[in-house]
């Protein structure tokens, strides 16, 4: 049997749940406290994989996207999603940078060639 993901958010008020009580299936022991909640645990399925391959590819948006077969920006508005999911928003960019910047930046992997193109123009 597939375990349920807890609900996040009380159906009553909307305020965040707290984890007041663990238990073990094997043994049946059960403790009562206050437990920090766990931030990753209200992911969906696909966020968390998409955070899994994320974090394996060690920070490379490209192989993200090259898993997800999906294109570069495609890959990244997903990716910006799933931080503004779990509040933590990218801050805005700033002005656009110098061409030197642009270059190095597709040079990372952090823009593909179209954006370093409409940059460029």
């Amino acid at each position: 049997m597939t375990p349920h993901r807890p609900p996040r958010d009380c159906p009553v008020c909307g305020s965040t749940l707290a984890v007041t009580r663990l238990g073990c299936g094997d043994c049946g022991t059960e403790i009562s406290g206050a437990f920090e909640n766990c931030e990753f645990c209200a992911l969906g399925s696909e966020d968390r994989e998409m955070l899994r391959i994320f974090l394996a590819s060690r920070g490379n948006m490209k192989d993200l996207e090259r898993h997800l077969g999906v294109s570069y920006p495609t890959a990244r508005a997903r990716f910006d999603a799933l931080l503004e999911r779990l509040g933590l928003e990218r801050a805005e960019p700033g002005p656009k940078g110098t061409r030197l910047d642009v270059l190095e930046a597709l040079a990372r992997g952090d823009i593909d060639i179209d954006e370093a193109m409409n940059q460029l123009r």
